[in-house]
């Protein structure tokens, strides 16, 4: 589908696009980590890049329940075309990890519903749901954390975070090291549960990356705001 194509792409035509893109050893990797599709991404942006911002394709696209046309549909979406109704729809729906990553980050945190969903979500019997319940209070605690009980959520994580499933867990261990690095106050506290649970402390993590391990991410992002 080559740019120039926007006003007669359809359902169809995408889903041949990316039919044509599917690569096996890229599906193998992907299922490993949940993931249920085998288009290169960096190919899969350029699908959505050609589309632009469709609206209406994007919600077809959605409804389609294939992996990589959801991804696409995410990035040909308006953030905020979306209701509160609808982004519950499509989180609960959302199972495969990329997809939720996606819909969290680059739609829900950018519609206006998102506060009016986060405390919706987070106590949710469905660990999914609630692990965007926890991206949504982790974007709280980084950027406005106004009437957030820090404590509170200390005592939860400390409590829960060691057990919970491994997405819940993951979103959990995010707002614990979010706790550290924006709070000096309750710096201290954030470490200590950090190496009292190890949660990710073995995470195998590349050369040049931080690891997930709430000590050692704390510690490091602290050390990088001290030197800007």
């Amino acid at each position: 589908m080559a740019t120039g194509t926007v006003q007669q792409a359809s359902v169809d035509s995408v889903l041949a696009a990316l039919a044509a893109l599917e690569d096996p050893k890229i599906r193998a990797v992907n299922e490993r980590h949940g993931d249920d599709h085998g288009v290169n991404l960096t190919k899969l942006r350029g699908v959505a890049k050609d589309l632009r911002i469709q609206p209406e394709l994007a919600v077809e696209l959605w409804g389609t329940g294939g992996t990589a046309a959801r991804l696409v549909a995410i990035l040909i979406s308006r953030p905020k075309q979306y209701s509160a109704a609808e982004l519950d729809a499509m989180v609960r729906e959302a199972r495969v990890p990329k997809v939720h990553d996606w819909l969290v980050n680059y739609i829900v945190k950018k519609n206006p519903h998102a506060e009016e969903l986060r405390p919706l979500w987070f106590g949710d019997e469905d660990p999914v749901v609630a692990s965007a319940g926890w991206a949504l209070t982790s974007e709280r605690v980084a950027k406005s954390p106004g009437d957030l009980d820090l404590d509170e959520l200390l005592d939860t994580i400390e409590a829960h975070m060691k057990h919970a499933p491994d997405r819940l867990q993951w979103a959990m261990n995010e707002c614990l090291a979010g706790i550290g690095i924006h709070h000096p106050d309750h710096r201290a506290r954030a470490l200590a549960i950090g190496e009292e649970l190890e949660v990710l402390k073995d995470y195998p993590t590349p050369p040049g990356c931080t690891s997930p391990f709430a000590p050692i991410w704390i510690a490091e992002m602290v050390r990088r705001q001290a030197t800007t």
